[in-house]
């Protein structure tokens, strides 16, 4: 097997596996961090804008949608100008969760790249990323 494949999907799914335990003690299923994330930025895009801004399907973000919406975290409204666009809107449990949640993820951060200088660091983030435009 090519060893940067191999080490990359298990490096995937080690870092997967700790940041789903990390956002399960905040009430979080795996992503909904990132969906957060998104409407903390810019609270009130379409489901559409926010799979966007992270690179998934629609139908991914109309699901976790739905799920964040009956845990109190968000909520769905039509658009002002166009009754066709539903738009989602954090609610205060939602907004409450941005602190802890984005410390939760600098502590992890933190943690698996503990071993690392900081211009070490630094090259990881710059290789990883032209991996990822080269995917």
């Amino acid at each position: 097997m090519p060893e940067f494949l191999d080490l990359h999907g298990r490096t995937s799914k080690a870092l997967r596996a700790l940041t789903e335990a990390e956002m399960r003690r905040h009430g979080l299923h795996y992503g909904q961090d990132l969906v957060l994330a998104v409407l903390w930025e810019q609270d009130g895009r379409t489901p559409g804008e926010v799979a966007g801004a992270l690179h998934v399907t629609t139908p991914t973000i109309v699901k976790m949608a739905t799920r964040m919406a009956a845990a109190g975290l968000l909520t769905r409204r039509r658009d002002d100008r166009d009754n066709r666009l539903v738009r989602l809107y954090l609610t205060a449990a939602g907004n409450a969760l941005k602190e802890p949640v984005l410390a939760a993820r600098q502590s992890l951060e933190d943690s698996v790249t503990a071993g690392l200088t900081g211009p070490d660091r630094e090259r990881l983030l710059d290789m990883l990323a032209t991996v990822y435009q080269a995917a």
